[in-house]
């Protein structure tokens, strides 16, 4: 298992098991937020609403438990998959990018899961 920084040019699967309800909307609402946030003007409108769509396709209503895993494919784009059923594949590695960075990118709102996601976290 790999161990320290994730490289950019090799897949990796992002799993998140929710630990309360949360809709559709709000789960695609904050992700447009955060994309927007930390891409500032390099993504259109434009961009933003094509994705907003996909993360819809790609997002469903989770419970308590529910387990959505993305899956990061370079220079393809990304898979999301509720429990183990692929629920939507998006084509589009700038948004690939963009979404796992919520995460992923220093800035992100979580600094302390971001370490944990790394495996950068101190013991």
């Amino acid at each position: 298992m790999r161990r320290g920084p994730l490289a950019t040019d090799q897949p990796f699967a992002l799993e998140l098991i929710y630990q309360r309800n949360i809709s559709r909307d709000d789960l695609v609402k904050a992700s447009v937020d955060e994309i927007k946030r930390l891409s500032g003007s390099s993504v259109s409108a434009e961009q933003l609403a094509g994705w907003q769509i996909q993360m819809q396709q790609s997002f469903v209503d989770v419970q308590a438990g529910t387990r959505i895993t993305g899956v990061y494919l370079p220079g393809q784009g990304a898979r999301f998959f509720v429990g183990q059923q692929l629920q939507h594949e998006v084509n589009d590695p700038q948004f690939a990018r963009a979404f796992f960075d919520i995460w992923l990118d220093p800035r992100t709102r979580n600094p302390e899961l971001r370490q944990q996601l790394l495996g950068t976290a101190k013991p």
